[in-house]
């Protein structure tokens, strides 16, 4: 495999966009109600998982964003705009698909695929973005 050139603040500066995404979108003035809901998560439980979810969230992020930057690279995206689409086609081939099949084989609501999905893509294409235009 192609060694490429990583640019290590760019992919730390898109795993903390992706949280910084992430809470706003689950925020309780944003969507975080709906989410409890979905889930069956009293604010209670979800305030007791928070700590090993953040960690898990993080460590998630710094992953998706390092693997982002490859796709980033060998896409060729050079641009804000080139990278967002790379994100999208990631989040559209990887995310999504998986995602559904979520829904059709665990019985999961549908309402909690379009709200989950909504923040991967938003952040995919925000980290993309990120990605391809930082030089």
């Amino acid at each position: 495999m192609t060694e490429i050139p990583l640019n290590w603040l760019a992919i730390a500066t898109a795993a903390a966009v992706r949280l910084i995404l992430g809470f706003l979108w689950y925020a309780p003035f944003a969507f975080g109600p709906q989410f409890m809901r979905l889930t069956g998560c009293s604010p209670e439980e979800m305030k007791a998982r928070l700590p090993r979810a953040f960690l898990s969230d993080v460590i998630g992020a710094l992953i998706m964003s390092f693997i982002l930057a490859h796709a980033v690279y060998y896409a060729g995206a050079a641009t804000p705009a080139t990278g967002a689409a790379v994100g999208i086609f990631n989040w559209l081939g990887f995310i999504l698909v998986t995602h559904f099949a979520l829904v059709a084989y665990e019985k999961r609501p549908f309402g909690l695929f379009v709200l989950n999905n909504g923040f991967q893509l938003l952040s995919l294409a925000a980290m993309g973005a990120l990605l391809g235009g930082w030089r």
